[in-house]
């Protein structure tokens, strides 16, 4: 694999590292602006639509320059994003900084799933996107536990600058790795809107709303659930954040790896492995040991739909990736807004900090749902095109008397 698959990666580092660690400061964030946990948790819900917000528009202006120029852009964004996250006086200027760090997340993420796919041979793309979002794996078992320790222990503030300080190193990383393409010149903002002309790439971003909104819903409150249903300590939801981010990094690797072999079989397995684990956390939080290799399952599962989602909708989208990509980006956090905002909803209402699994189950079986659906689709459109090739190709029928 291509070296310039590790700048990218470093970049991903960094945006992962801020997206999840404000859930495991999410309580003492809460205490300093001295607002309830539910309303905190729109540092999620917020972060994750300026995402859906900042992937296409972002995106869009990106056409007019090299995609290297683009993520360097984005990497600055992120680092502005953060640093007043930092130094915020009030909840509402902290919100703001979490919405400008988010509207790099999903243009970089989709310019950077495009950049990796171009660098590899056509049966190594998959592969080649989850060693990017490798990165992001790999700030759930390093940056954000180490994030959720020094913010438990220094304040939250610390966290934030040490993130902003991530994105720098983000940013040299694509400025010495990234190789320099040009502007490509087939891009035009016309011909990238014209993928969303295709219903398969709608279904795709719907599977990707629902389906990792399903690990959000569970993911955004785990510092209550794991503290006050499963009886963990505060300190120890450091190592737990580990072993989820574990989890995510098996399953992204495998599920690049058998994505490229067979994509939608993957997706329906890892889907249905994921509604299944979901509804089962709701009784395994209250024991210490199934709640911790629940919770692992769920990160390994989650990320093993990453791959083949973007894979399928570069698939769909091919004249036009660059826009497709970063929409289903958008698609991502669009269902971690919904699920947090879900979560906050059902926690509110009384029904205890398990309910979100609940919500999770839902909204992930509603997503293999999807992708049963859009499978059928896909044979019925790919018998339809052989039958009208065979059409084309056949000899005369000879006349008859």
């Amino acid at each position: 694999m291509p070296l310039a698959l590790l700048a990218l990666a470093i970049g991903a580092f960094g945006i992962g590292t801020t997206e999840f660690v404000i859930m495991g400061v999410l309580p003492q964030v809460a205490g300093d602006f001295g607002v309830t946990i539910p309303t905190a948790g729109w540092l999620v819900s917020g972060y994750a639509l300026g995402v859906v917000i900042g992937a296409p528009l972002l995106t869009v202006l990106g056409t007019r320059v090299s995609r290297k120029k683009m993520l360097m852009f984005l990497m600055g964004l992120f680092i502005a994003g953060n640093a007043l996250s930092a130094a915020a006086p009030s909840f509402g200027l902290m919100l703001t900084g979490r919405i400008v760090a988010s509207l790099a997340h999903g243009a970089f993420f989709g310019i950077g799933s495009v950049v990796a796919a171009d660098l590899v041979a056509p049966q190594k793309k998959a592969s080649a996107i989850s060693l990017m979002f490798m990165g992001l794996t790999v700030a759930n078992i390093v940056g954000v536990p180490g994030g959720t320790y020094i913010g438990q222990a220094a304040g939250w503030r610390v966290t934030f600058t040490i993130v902003a300080a991530l994105g720098v190193v983000g940013l040299l990383g694509v400025a010495r790795l990234v190789p320099e393409t040009g502007r490509p010149e087939s891009v035009s903002v016309r011909g990238e809107f014209a993928a969303f002309r295709n219903v398969q790439v709608w279904l795709a971003m719907a599977m990707t709303v629902l389906g990792y909104g399903g690990v959000f819903a569970a993911i955004t409150y785990i510092t209550p659930m794991m503290t006050e249903v499963a009886g963990y300590t505060e300190g120890a939801v450091t190592w737990l954040l580990v072993l989820f981010g574990v989890g995510m990094f098996l399953g992204n690797l495998l599920g690049g790896r058998f994505a490229d072999r067979a994509l939608m079989p993957m997706l329906f397995t890892a889907l249905a492995a994921l509604t299944a684990a979901l509804l089962l956390f709701t009784a395994t939080a209250h024991n210490k040991v199934l709640a911790a290799i629940t919770l692992s399952l769920i990160g390994a599962l989650g990320f093993a739909t990453v791959p083949p989602l973007q894979k399928w909708v570069l698939d769909q989208a091919s004249a036009a990736p660059t826009l497709a990509s970063a929409a289903n980006i958008g698609a991502f956090n669009l269902g971690n807004a919904l699920a947090a905002w879900l979560g906050g909803v059902v926690i509110a209402a009384g029904l205890g900090f398990t309910a979100p699994n609940w919500i999770g189950a839902i909204l992930s079986g509603t997503a293999l749902l999807l992708a049963l659906l859009a499978a059928r689709l896909d044979r019925r459109t790919r018998t339809a095109s052989r039958a009208v090739t065979g059409s084309a190709t056949a000899e005369p029928a000879p006349a008859t008397v």
